[in-house]
């Protein structure tokens, strides 16, 4: 396969990289500084793009077999000072999402043969924060900043399907993974011995190991059968007392020390929102596929990425 990923240089984009490689597929990232994307796999490269339109990368595009569409700024922005949403990066949020999207539109649009698929990404965060019992991928759309961004970053590159193009959207949960993403600051106060619930520790956790990220973008990509929505969260959903618990267990730390909620508004303003709430997501049409779980339960998941016995 020829695969193009936009946003590849990202952990969930060099993960899937590496995986391609591994079985001799061709892959090309599309980064705006393609010369500091350095340690690729053998069958891969990075070629530049601008972001917003298919000016010198839209050629290869033609006859691709699939278009992994990963790009758009960091959510969490800069532990711990970038990370506050303010207007200026709440336009640049929802921005870099929109004007990938129509990138991918233009090229797929140029394309003389067209791709054999595109993977758009988008978050959970599109069902919003207010909601209760279990969310599969038929639920309503939320009404708050995060879920406005991911209708739109859908809705950017929803038009490559008037072409005939197959298309799946991966509304992602929080996406664990080693010494990276978001796992090292959930861990960091169970290191310091101060681990325990964030806020009321009832929200839940919608958690992915990064290796089920991948395959399952994997698996969305060559099974021809699928398209549309597809919540990528495992099937063990946690609430965050529990999450706190199990990072106890896998660190021997404990996990009684409550964080507060008004220290994480206090710290991060409405970015707090992405550590104090959170729905019961469950990956209905997924598994309705056949795609199984390599890591279904969060205590061998964490045990595989932090080394517990």
């Amino acid at each position: 396969m020829k695969v193009l990923i936009t946003g590849g240089s990202g952990m969930v984009g060099r993960a899937l990289t590496t995986n391609l490689t591994a079985d001799k597929h061709e892959v090309i990232i599309l980064s705006r500084s393609p010369e500091w994307v350095v340690g690729l796999p053998p069958g891969a490269r990075a070629v530049a793009w601008d972001a917003r339109t298919a000016t010198g990368w839209g050629p290869l595009a033609d006859g691709a077999d699939a278009i992994v569409n990963l790009a758009g700024e960091n959510l969490a922005g800069s532990f711990p000072f970038g990370m506050r949403w303010t207007k200026a990066r709440k336009e640049r949020i929802l921005n870099s999402r929109i004007n990938a999207g129509k990138a991918v539109t233009e090229a797929v649009q140029l394309a003389k043969t067209k791709p054999g698929v595109v993977v758009q990404a988008s978050g959970v965060n599109y069902y919003g924060v207010t909601r209760s019992g279990d969310i599969a991928e038929d639920a309503p759309p939320g009404d708050d900043f995060l879920a406005n961004v991911c209708i739109q970053w859908e809705q950017a590159s929803q038009p490559v399907e008037d072409h005939g193009v197959r298309r799946v959207v991966t509304r992602s949960g929080v996406i664990l993974a080693r010494n990276e993403g978001v796992l090292p600051l959930f861990i960091l106060p169970f290191r310091l011995f101060v681990g325990g619930p964030m806020g009321s520790g009832k929200q839940y956790v919608p958690w992915i190991h990064i290796e089920d990220e991948v395959r399952a973008i994997r698996f969305l990509i060559e099974q021809e059968e699928t398209r549309g929505i597809y919540n990528l969260a495992a099937p063990e959903a946690v609430q965050n007392k529990d999450f706190g618990k199990a990072i106890g267990w896998a660190l021997s730390r404990p996990s009684f020390f409550p964080t507060p909620a008004f220290f994480f508004k206090a710290a991060f303003g409405e970015t707090a929102t992405m550590i104090l709430d959170g729905l019961k997501i469950i990956p209905k049409r997924l598994v309705d596929a056949g795609f199984e779980f390599k890591f279904p339960q969060i205590k061998p998941a964490l045990r595989d990425l932090l080394g517990a016995s």
